[in-house]
């Protein structure tokens, strides 16, 4: 039986990008369960055919390339290796992670270069992208530490930032700091100069804006930028405006703070008057797109807002509530004090935590999902936000499984963080976070001092460019997904194979769900099943002819024994949380409901009939 399930044509995709044939893609097809099991213990007929991987958890074989080539024209060590980031702040908060972490290691081991534009080489306007890079260069030993900061923090450079910047040094444009006597480069801009001009979220293009001096809209034949694809897939290393990717990167924000719903050509819809019967706004009085802050990823997004918080408050142990998304617990437990561990998310979980703050114990902040991946619970946000006020901690909310337009969380939340390389951009081809600030935090004053200093827009503009494109059919696609997901979910739930449904319609933590639901939102796109048996997990999983890879959010289905890939050196650990070695999780796509409902039948029917 195994043999022949690997010979089935869905199945023979092994280490191939998902999306099929996507140079950026987020995504690494692993069909069989076999394949996940033996990628997690790094057997090499699975290891050597991985085209790319997730972007946190594989280094992009574009960005090795790069770090390579700084290395060999560099370091006087054959042995060295290179982490790239998209500034220099990140890497010293790189080098100082690994020399904090390796205390043996003598602190010239690990030095930082810094690549710039040669100014004699670049011809300098405003109106032009420019490469950038930093490499923190460092002994190969030191390579677990290194990868571990990359993962939990999100904060290295992205794919097409280092194909970008790899051109660019092969052709002599970017160079180390060092040959460049006087950088002639625009410096992104951070701190009060981004609030110069206030903007409401219905207001067009302002100075200052998320770091960018971005000055009268213009349409894209005037900036001599054409808005189509190949451009910016073939052709944005050369002539990409830098005032395209502003407007971007301006209707990706406000996109997000709910006044941008029109599916129209940049930077047009950036001044369409806004359709009232289908706008949607986060509704918390004083808010507006400025409360709002892109980032490289939603990793990025919550390591910046756990840091951000630290600063203005002081650094005191977080609390992590609910079974979390794996590395938003590490980057609580490895970037500051620590964190209490709140695995069940229940209210016996918010009892303990009640007394705890009874008797004298204080927190920074409590950071949850809104719901949880993967066992999509919602937690009492009333409750918690009760608390909060009453204990003064702070309340983050991570949203990406809910979405905004099912979920309403910010009246709740002191700060929001979501991924928008899941099913806001959809296509699986790019990577974003954001951040949104409540402005009805009692912490908001501080928070936003920080964030006029601290704040870095290291989203890399060819991203912003894809992401907003990608993005531009949000709202439309939502309910699709959302429609076909509840489908999936009833033909799952009705199968004596499976053991349990996870899912926000189902369990005792519906009622949380529906306090932050909107009126016409659903329950999402995601979902996992755990199944009585293992074998009746793989052989479901190997018959189920979907896309088969980590991440979600796609626009296509994708499936994942979720906590084989995540958990598979704590099996047991995450079992007592009810994260059980048979759990598949499901990304629901926006396929046609009956072929998708045909895949699921086929996939359960491979199960053999128990019969006692």
């Amino acid at each position: 039986m195994p043999g022949l399930l690997t010979d089935l044509p869905w199945n023979q995709t092994l280490g191939e990008t998902i999306p099929p044939d996507t140079p950026h893609a987020v995504s690494v097809s692993l069909p069989t369960w076999k394949s996940n099991v033996a990628y997690e213990e790094g057997e090499q007929w699975v290891v050597d055919k991985m085209q790319c991987g997730y972007p946190r958890f594989f280094i992009h074989p574009l960005i090795e390339s790069l770090a390579q080539a700084i290395v060999q024209r560099h370091s006087s060590l054959a042995t060295d290796k290179a982490m790239l980031f998209p500034s220099k702040s990140c890497a010293v908060r790189c080098q100082e992670f690994l020399l904090k972490g390796n205390t043996n290691v003598e602190a010239a081991a690990i030095h930082i270069l810094e690549f710039l534009p040669h100014s004699e080489k670049v011809a300098v306007t405003n109106k032009r992208v420019l490469p950038r890079v930093t490499a923190v260069v460092y002994p190969k030993e030191l390579w677990p530490s290194a990868k571990s900061f990359w993962q939990h923090t999100g904060e290295g450079i992205s794919s097409r930032r280092a194909e970008f910047c790899h051109r660019a040094l092969e052709d002599g444009t970017l160079v180390e700091q060092s040959s460049v006597a006087q950088p002639m480069t625009p410096r992104m801009f951070k701190g009060p100069r981004r609030y110069q001009r206030p903007m409401s979220i219905d207001h067009g293009l302002s100075n200052g804006t998320n770091g960018y001096d971005t000055g009268d809209a213009k349409t894209a034949s005037e900036t001599g930028a054409p808005d189509s694809a190949s451009f910016v897939e073939e052709r944005f290393g050369r002539n990409l405006s830098t005032e395209l990717a502003a407007q971007a990167k301006l209707a990706i924000r406000k996109r997000i703070a709910g006044s941008l719903t029109t599916d129209t050509d940049l930077p047009h819809s950036l001044h369409a008057p806004t359709d009232s019967a289908h706008e949607r706004s986060r509704d918390v009085p004083g808010f507006s797109v400025d409360d709002v802050y892109l980032y490289s990823g939603g990793m990025n997004a919550i390591y910046n807002a756990h840091r951000s918080l630290m600063l203005s408050r002081g650094e005191k142990p977080s609390v992590m509530f609910g079974f979390p998304y794996v590395d938003t617990l590490k980057v609580l437990q490895k970037f500051g004090p620590g964190a209490r561990f709140c695995g069940y998310g229940n209210a016996a979980d918010l009892d303990d935590l009640e007394r705890r703050l009874g008797s004298g114990e204080r927190y920074l902040a409590l950071f949850c999902e809104f719901p949880g991946n993967p066992l999509l619970r919602s937690p009492d946000l009333k409750r918690i936000r009760a608390l909060a006020d009453k204990y003064d901690f702070a309340v983050v909310v991570d949203e990406t499984i809910g979405n905004f337009l099912n979920v309403h969380v910010l009246p709740y939340a002191d700060v929001v963080v979501s991924s928008l390389t899941k099913i806001f951009s959809g296509d699986g081809n790019v990577m974003g976070g954001a951040t949104i600030l409540n402005p009805q935090s009692r912490y908001y004053k501080e928070l936003r001092a920080v964030y006029d200093t601290e704040y870095e827009d290291n989203q890399f503009e060819g991203d912003s460019v894809c992401l907003e494109r990608n993005s531009r059919d949000f709202v439309s696609r939502i309910h699709r997904i959302d429609n076909n997901a509840e489908v999936i979910a009833d033909i799952l739930h009705a199968h004596p194979a499976v053991k349990q449904v996870n899912y926000p319609k189902y369990g005792d933590t519906r009622q949380f769900y529906d306090v932050c639901r909107l009126p016409n939102g659903g329950f999402g796109g995601l979902l996992s099943a755990t199944f009585h048996r293992m074998e009746d997990a793989q052989i479901f999983y190997d018959h189920l002819q979907t896309q088969k890879g980590p991440s979600l959010g796609t626009n296509f289905t994708l499936s994942s024994p979720f906590v084989i890939l995540a958990h598979y050196t704590e099996l047991d650990w995450a079992a007592q949380y009810g994260c059980e070695a048979t759990l598949i999780r499901f990304s629901v796509g926006l396929e046609e409901t009956e072929a998708l409902k045909h895949v699921f039948d086929f996939a359960l029917a491979a199960i053999p009939s128990q019969t006692s």
